[in-house]
């Protein structure tokens, strides 16, 4: 299957093999990263635009070198793309006979970036009608972007930022 960037899938279990692929390439270039699933491909059943998200956090100091490092392995740096708190990455990888776009989303340890990402996956893990409703949302967006990332991510934006706040609320260490 050729990688359509705005279009909706279906939850892909093999997100999760391909993201502890991954991952485990990942642990060699960087022992001392943490390194984690986000995203819609790291929540069951929550459907999305097919990219398996990986969160790196490393220290402050680290980000420059760590980008570098990246790059070396096929990642491509957007220094457009994140903010002040957040480095982004992406790379297309094949397997079998289809691609998936492959995204890091790099921070600084302890950033609250960090504890954003990985709060809202939690929350969505373990409140099922709230992950059916952002899966509705997502549709929603991407018919109304039609292939504009710029009007997708503002469409989800209200919502997200919503359940982010509720996230947080429960988001312990």
């Amino acid at each position: 299957m050729i990688y359509r960037k705005y279009s909706f899938r279906k939850y892909n279990k093999d997100s999760v093999q391909l993201f502890k692929r991954e991952k485990y390439k990942l642990k060699k270039i960087f022992p001392k990263a943490e390194i984690e699933h986000i995203g819609s491909s790291a929540v069951p059943n929550l459907g999305g635009k097919g990219i398996i998200d990986i969160a790196i956090s490393v220290p402050k100091k680290a980000i420059p070198n760590t980008i570098k490092k990246l790059q070396r392995n096929g990642f491509e740096y957007k220094p457009f793309a994140g903010d002040k708190d957040r480095r982004f990455l992406q790379k297309i990888i094949k397997y079998a006979e289809n691609e998936r776009r492959m995204h890091i989303q790099l921070t600084n340890t302890n950033s609250k970036t960090w504890k954003s990402m990985i709060a809202l996956r939690e929350y969505l893990k373990k409140h099922k009608d709230v992950a059916k409703e952002y899966t509705q949302i997502k549709k929603e967006a991407i018919k109304h972007a039609k292939g504009e990332g710029k009007k997708y991510r503002q469409y989800k934006k209200p919502f997200l930022q919503k359940i982010e706040r509720l996230a947080l609320e429960g988001y312990s260490d």
